[in-house]
């Protein structure tokens, strides 16, 4: 395998036509202190990277069964890699929120205006992947402004992601939890811009999921998985 990339959270590897994804230890966090909106590694946590590969394994294959668009092929969990098909990103990368309760950076932004905690119904939000500029917000009319995105991919990707989001919070309610919020990332495949795909993980690293009023930690939720 060749290394082509090293994120925060997980290495990329080309494999012949395919990428292979090796999850780390590596979780997003604040003075040691797990958030899944922050921009850089806050801490690690032994043995997370492979619940994360077992949890975003699950949610891959159930959205796949439901012929939803992802760049899923396999996940190895003894070595804990996930092989997937090669996408295009939007511009430099984007990241897509959706909000079921008011917490994190939504309360920063909004606190004059919100209680933390208040139902937010699905409210989508997007940035762009920028560490050095705190990944800022932008709007549909800014992404067609800036040949990032069309606003007839948008409203692709908005419709596909409050679908796979909706899967996400109804499985977990399921186990009692209740999501907050979850950042998803989308790609497109490259023969094909109209064709909107999931990529990247679906995990406790990247969502806020409570029990009652307590949230949870990564490992915490990915044992409701394991």
């Amino acid at each position: 395998m060749k290394l082509i990339y090293q994120g925060k959270t997980k290495d990329i590897y080309q494999v012949d036509d395919l990428l292979c994804l090796k999850f780390k230890d590596d979780v997003t966090g604040t003075d040691g202190k797990f958030d899944p909106g922050a921009n850089s590694v806050g801490l690690s946590i032994e043995g997370i990277g492979a619940l994360n590969l077992i949890m975003s394994s699950y949610f891959f294959e159930k959205l796949n069964d439901l012929n939803l668009h992802t760049h899923f092929v396999s996940a190895n969990l003894d070595e804990h890699t996930m092989t997937v098909k090669p996408m295009k990103v939007f511009g430099k990368g984007l990241e897509v929120i959706t909000r079921y309760k008011a917490t994190g950076s939504f309360m920063r932004r909004y606190g004059a205006y919100a209680t933390e905690g208040q139902d937010l119904n699905g409210y989508v939000e997007v940035t762009l992947k920028d560490d050095e500029r705190q990944d800022p917000l932008i709007t549909s009319a800014g992404l067609a402004a800036l040949n990032i995105m069309s606003l007839e991919q948008y409203q692709t990707l908005e419709q596909l992601n409050l679908k796979i989001a909706e899967l996400i919070r109804q499985d977990l309610l399921t186990k009692g939890l209740t999501l907050y919020d979850v950042k998803l990332e989308f790609g497109y495949h490259p023969d094909e811009p109209s064709q909107i795909v999931l990529i990247d993980e679906i995990s406790g690293g990247n969502m806020r999921v409570y029990k009652e009023n307590q949230l949870l930690s990564p490992t915490e939720l990915a044992a409701f998985y394991h």
